[in-house]
């Protein structure tokens, strides 16, 4: 008998092949039938008129934190992912040195944005990778695996020498030490970081950027060691153009470990071919016998901010020295006429990258406000109201702000999809380089909600604005990351294979927009974004979202490395 019957949906199989009409038959966790399904079951589901397609697989997020206390993963189980992968960006939870977690803490809070109250409220009751597995399994409701990063793992066998120094041969012989350790507990590989961005919770970089060449290589060679694993990174020229000696650094970590990586996050825009320079990474990687995959957002996100909390204006040339005062000073140099021009000019430099985008400050729309004369501005965009006034875009946008003191909160207003970018989108959809993903989900909490790229995604494929069709667009969501990361009978709807499915609604499939929700430890908030459209979400046959609802089941599975992976070749 089976467990439960998908009666009469539309069975997109994660294979691009087209959709067609099929039940689907799910005994022990896995597919048992699919076609006309004539077996009992101990419960029916009609389905008519929806899509049944494979568990949606997350590839880049950081609920590592999150889901201690979070098991589901929301939002994201919500909008129809049932396999996540964490420890991204050279950023784990473990290993973990005694007394160590109150760097690690201040560091994931000041890169990730995650509200240092809500880490310093969870129990650090493990050391090693093993030991924070161990408190995971059995209590999922999502597949994750996780990423050892190069960060704690360098903390770990160099403690505060870990930030300033190279490591010598014994500091190297621990790390391999211990991310062998960890890989053989079941960590699916590497994460590093070399990007400006990432500095720790004192301000200094964070230990990976201080590492050698030789220490990188080493550590992607004791990953190629163990089955099933893989490599991710992210580098300064991720947010620019990568150098040649990236584009060669980047090789060198495929070629040592034999593993495909992954670096976060391509993005596209109209007035440049940047994502042409960056693809070409990738083509230079495959000649050369390596495989290096970029991921992709296929949709634009909101992201919020202010000039009280950390945000990534932080990263602009020549704003770092001004936000990292103490507010009362902040707020003083920021009335400063003459530093603001400088400010204008240094966030618009070549050197800002793709983040000079932040600095069109007359692309924001004023969200919250706490003075009362602001009251005003409220849903108005800076360009609109600088203009109307008579002032330029930085001194509206600032004296707004200060009148708050700083606690405004901005919403970025997106140029609409145009032409060239949709161009740019297929392009790169059709490369063969790029996976969807990206979407930091678990972090930058006050900030942005990344998770509902899935259902948005989806959203406009069905509206024909993707050039996509729906079963490409599965595909993509789907097999194509659990090919990556060789997910094991994952990534399809096909007997035999772990049922892991989402249905959604092709008439309603979206996402709202991103709400403040006051339901994280010590007493902190996050951004959330409700799905539409995605009635069910089975893991392993038991159902987590049930009518657009969490159940509480606690169904997920770790995945762990050579176990619930396999080795993929980059040849």
């Amino acid at each position: 008998m089976l467990d439960m019957l998908l009666r009469g949906g539309t069975l997109i199989d994660g294979t691009g092949a087209p959709g067609r009409r099929a039940d689907v038959g799910i005994a022990e966790g896995r597919i048992r039938s699919i076609g006309e399904v004539d077996e009992s079951a101990r419960e029916v589901l009609d389905v008519e008129g929806l899509l049944v397609c494979p568990g949606f697989i997350d590839p880049h997020t950081h609920y590592d934190a999150q889901i201690l206390w979070d098991p589901a993963a929301t939002p994201s189980s919500l909008h129809g992912v049932t396999s996540i992968i964490g420890g991204n960006c050279g950023f784990s939870l473990a290993p973990l040195a005694p007394g160590d977690f109150d760097y690690i803490a201040r560091l994931m809070s000041r890169v990730e944005g995650m509200p240092l109250a809500t880490l310093l409220d969870i129990d650090w009751c493990w050391e090693s990778f093993a030991d924070y597995l161990t408190l995971l399994d059995g209590n999922l409701g999502v597949n994750a695996g996780f990423l050892v990063g190069h960060c704690a793992l360098r903390r770990t066998a160099m403690g505060k020498r870990s930030v300033g120094e190279l490591a010598d041969e014994k500091d190297l012989a621990e790390m391999q030490r211990l991310l062998a350790e960890s890989l053989e507990a079941g960590a699916l590989g590497l994460s590093t970081s070399r990007a400006f961005t990432h500095t720790d919770g004192d301000g200094e970089p964070v230990p990976s950027r201080w590492a050698s060449e030789e220490e990188l290589l080493a550590l992607c060679r004791t990953v190629g060691a163990h089955p099933g694993t893989t490599l991710e990174f992210m580098f300064e020229g991720c947010l620019k153009v990568f150098s040649d000696e990236e584009v060669e650094l980047m090789i060198a970590m495929s070629l040592a470990g034999q593993r495909p990586t992954n670096w976060n996050v391509l993005t596209v825009d109209s007035s440049s071919d940047r994502h042409r320079k960056q693809i070409a990474a990738s083509a230079r990687a495959a000649e050369r016998g390596a495989r290096v995959v970029a991921l992709h957002m296929p949709v634009p996100l909101e992201l919020c901010m202010s000039f009280r909390n950390y945000c990534a204006l932080f990263s602009l040339p020549g704003w770092k020295e001004v936000l990292a005062l103490p507010l009362p000073e902040r707020m003083e140099r920021l009335r400063d006429r003459e530093l603001r021009q400088q400010l204008d000019i240094d966030g618009r430099s070549p050197e800002a990258g793709i983040l000079a985008s932040l600095a069109r400050w007359g692309k924001y729309r004023i969200g919250e406000t706490t003075a009362p004369e602001n009251a005003r501005y409220e849903g108005r965009a800076v360009e609109e109201i600088a203009r109307e006034e008579g002032r330029s875009e930085i001194d509206t946008l600032l004296d707004i702000a200060l009148a708050d003191e700083l606690n405004t909160v901005l919403w970025p207003i997106r140029d609409p999809v145009g032409e060239e970018v949709a161009k740019a989108h297929a392009e790169l959809w059709d490369s063969g380089h790029v996976i969807l993903g990206g979407s930091d989900a678990g972090a930058h909490l006050d900030r942005m909600c990344g998770a509902p790229y899935t259902t948005l995604f989806l959203a406009q494929t069905l509206r024909g604005e993707t050039g996509l069709s729906i079963e490409r667009a599965v595909e993509m969501l789907t097999q194509a990351p659990a090919a990556h990361f060789g997910l094991r009978e994952r990534g399809l709807v096909r007997e035999g294979f772990h049922a892991d499915i989402t249905v959604i609604d092709p008439e309603s499939v979206s996402s709202g927009p991103p709400r403040k929700v006051d339901d994280l430890p010590g007493g902190s908030a996050r951004l959330v974004c409700d799905a539409s459209g995605v009635p069910h979400v089975f893991v392993g046959g038991t159902a987590v979202v049930r009518e657009g609802a969490l159940t509480g089941a606690l169904p997920g599975s770790l995945l762990r490395s050579g176990q619930d992976t396999d080795t993929v070749s980059i040849g």
